[in-house]
């Protein structure tokens, strides 16, 4: 079994999936990932949208800014919430918690060796309109998932040093 940090250290994006379809027994546990996330207050505000039908997918490339990948996925996850209220820390509920869900997910997928891409660039609207999402419902995330087509590439990370202040800024 692999430890949380390995899986953190495996976890890459991967932009390139095999048609090979996720087992029910390993979505079942990268869904139950997202479920077992923390949200604030405990709302659990999401809704997780599995999207398999391959014609749809297809049609996910477009909202998705043309990114030919989120069709090959064999699954594209869509993550919204209709949690409206900011934090006492002045962070969007909604934002944070469906973030941390998809983390999660993504870190259990790795574990599973299934890759992931999380995407920041998708039209909203686009993916409302195509999976007949509610207006009450924010769209936050939206990632394919599948077998890795490549290996996907290690990312330089900054040192600890310039990332860590102890007690205060420095």
């Amino acid at each position: 079994m692999m430890s949380v940090m390995e899986a953190i250290e495996k976890r890459k994006s991967i932009r390139a999936y095999q048609s090979q379809p996720i087992e029910q027994e390993k979505l079942d546990q990268i869904l139950e990932a997202g479920r077992l996330a923390p949200s604030a207050t405990n709302q659990q505000a999401w809704k997780f949208i599995l999207v398999t039908d391959p014609e749809l997918r297809q049609k996910m490339v477009a909202a998705c800014r043309n990114q030919a990948f989120v069709g090959q996925a064999p699954l594209v996850m869509v993550l919204c919430s209709n949690e409206v209220r900011d934090m006492p820390c002045g962070q969007p509920a909604r934002t944070i918690d469906c973030s941390i869900a998809l983390s999660y997910m993504q870190l259990q997928a790795a574990e599973l060796g299934i890759g992931s891409c999380w995407l920041g660039a998708f039209s909203a609207e686009e993916v409302r309109e195509l999976l007949n999402i509610p207006e009450e419902y924010q769209i936050v995330a939206v990632s394919p998932f599948g077998y890795p087509a490549e290996d996907g590439r290690q990312r330089s990370r900054k040192p600890r040093e310039e990332l860590i202040c102890r007690d205060q800024w420095k």
